[in-house]
């Protein structure tokens, strides 16, 4: 079975033709959808941001109260001892 150039080509050309009419300036419901998406991955991704940030300064808040109660609890040892 040969093949036509000519038929190739026309049916190549109105397939392109046929598939930019979808193309126009109004966005479509997949556009719409992919916009929402990308806002909520962006607000997602802040919110982990904030939270690791948040949990990062409390840890060193931790460790911090943590250090000075220790501190305070071996003075008061060596304190005791002496008596």
């Amino acid at each position: 079975m040969k093949i036509d150039v000519a038929k190739l080509m026309s049916v190549a050309v109105v397939a392109g033709m046929m598939s930019l009419t979808g193309c126009g300036e109004k966005p479509g419901v997949a556009e719409k959808t992919g916009a929402t998406v990308d806002k909520a991955v962006d607000k997602t991704v802040e919110a982990v941001k904030t939270s690791a940030d948040k949990t990062a300064d409390a840890a060193k808040a931790a460790t911090t109260a943590t250090k000075d109660a220790t501190g305070k609890a071996i003075e008061k040892t060596g304190a005791d001892m002496q008596k």
